[in-house]
């Protein structure tokens, strides 16, 4: 097992790599989309926190996966002595006719193939997505850990239809968009993502790259008026079984599967942990509709737990904490990240 971190586009920096290199980290995951509320940014610190609406716009992230810049951005981590494990989620600007099966959507996939083929050119072996029309939404945040440390959780669960112009909580149209993205069952959905897997996975097996599906967050079955996918554990199975490929495996989020109201988090890591490509290392209290993110050791979740089965079953890949609560005190994310990554270094190290 690795000890990674997870960086935002606005936070790839040689200060924010040294940082992670402190906090025992040897690997990175990169969002190339910053999230930020529409019009306010509301961040502690310069650092997002999660808001409830509108994630912002979409479009701006597709210079960074172009060869030249992937090159320059691996070659910078690894000169801060790390590794370049993953890219995380796609721009909702170039692939929303792929979620949504719109006019653009076979020339989204032939430009998702070209983003894989870099990837592999340029050796980062995981590409992490979520295939969600609503994407994370209904979140608030508030003093919910433990001290009153702000982090996230929801309470109400947003069934608002879905503005047209919008996917995955983003905005990519802004002019002319008018109307609600028509709603759909849940077996056109997963036929939709049949297609997606069907045209990536032979180039991703070319590139020698894994796609890895992150789990509905929230794991709600139906989110802003429309389906989801990943909302209980067994339906991992399902997406694994649409196209059996060792390229085709899991973005596997502990908070997610824990705040699923079927199944065991523990008996899922064990089923699963053969086809995880990395994990994202969080606690919670409570399961959908009402959970709240908290720190590593107050949680629903036996982190260590989780630990031992993954050596039993020698998982070798990258942990990131995803997002952890914020501290009150100057740099809330850096002390807040610090806290976890200390606790997820020394867990790792006991088993």
């Amino acid at each position: 097992m690795k000890l990674g971190l997870g960086l935002y586009r606005h936070m790839l920096t040689r200060d924010n790599f040294d940082f992670a290199r402190q906090c025992g980290c040897t690997h990175l995951v990169v969002h190339f989309v910053d999230y930020f509320n529409k019009g306010n940014h509301k961040t502690r610190n310069d650092q997002p926190i999660g808001n409830q609406d509108g994630w912002g716009y979409a479009g701006n992230s597709k210079p960074l996966w172009e060869l030249d810049s992937l090159l320059a951005l691996k070659k910078e981590i690894n000169e801060a002595g790390l590794e370049l494990e993953a890219i995380e989620n796609f721009d909702p600007a170039d692939w929303y006719d792929i979620l949504l099966d719109g006019p653009n959507k076979k020339n989204q996939i032939e430009e998702i193939k070209r983003y894989i083929r870099n990837l592999g050119i340029a050796g980062i072996p995981i590409m992490g997505y979520n295939f969600s029309l609503a994407g994370v939404c209904s979140r608030m945040s508030g003093n919910f850990a433990r001290g009153g440390a702000v982090s996230v959780g929801i309470d109400q669960v947003d069934q608002r239809p879905i503005p047209n112009g919008m996917i995955w909580n983003m905005t990519y149209d802004t002019e002319g968009a008018k109307g609600y993205v028509k709603n759909v069952s849940r077996e056109e959905l997963w036929q939709r993502l049949a297609y997606f897997l069907d045209q990536l996975i032979p180039v991703a097996e070319e590139a020698r790259v894994t796609l890895a599906a992150h789990p509905d967050d929230p794991p709600m079955p139906v989110l802003r008026d429309t389906p989801r996918l990943i909302y209980q554990p067994q339906l991992y199975s399902k997406l694994l079984n649409l196209n059996p490929s060792k390229n085709n495996a899991l973005e596997f989020c502990l908070g997610s599967i824990a705040e699923m109201t079927e199944g065991d988090v523990y008996e899922a890591t064990a089923r699963y942990a053969d086809h995880i490509g990395y994990i994202h290392f969080r606690n919670v209290k409570g399961k959908v509709p009402h959970y709240k993110e908290v720190f590593l050791d107050e949680g629903d979740i036996d982190m260590i737990r989780i630990l031992k089965i993954l050596k039993d079953k020698d998982f070798k890949g990258v942990l990131i904490p995803d997002h952890t609560p914020q501290m009150s005190c100057e740099g809330s994310w850096y002390a807040g990240m610090a806290y976890a990554l200390g606790y997820m270094n020394a867990a790792m190290k006991l088993v």
